[in-house]
């Protein structure tokens, strides 16, 4: 894939996470995004990072202690775990809902 064909689909990414967290109340979930980045973080003290990374066409995402790298399943539009094939919003949905206690799910 070309440089420019995974920044759009990266940032899709990044811009489909920030609309879903704009629903919640900041004091419950709030974020901060920069160049590829997005920040969620908790009240806590706890921050979730998910990151765009050029060099090897990858999406990363780290939460807490664990940290996971996605692939673009281009046949069907997803982004998958490199290890295990997990699905990436499938992941962030069950690591944000772990944080504040009730399901949630990325729409």
């Amino acid at each position: 894939m070309d440089r420019q064909t995974f920044l759009r689909l990266a940032d899709g990414v990044i811009r489909r996470i920030e609309d879903w967290l704009e629903d919640y109340d900041p004091e419950e979930v709030d974020f901060s995004t920069a160049d590829g980045v997005i920040k969620i973080q908790f009240p806590a003290g706890k921050t979730f990072v998910l990151n765009r990374q050029t060099a090897t066409n990858q999406i990363w995402y780290a939460a807490g202690v664990r940290a996971w790298h996605y692939d673009l399943d281009e046949s069907s539009g997803e982004w998958h775990s490199d290890k295990d094939g997990h699905e990436l919003f499938a992941r962030i949905g069950e690591t944000v809902s772990e944080q504040i206690g009730r399901a949630v799910t990325v729409s």
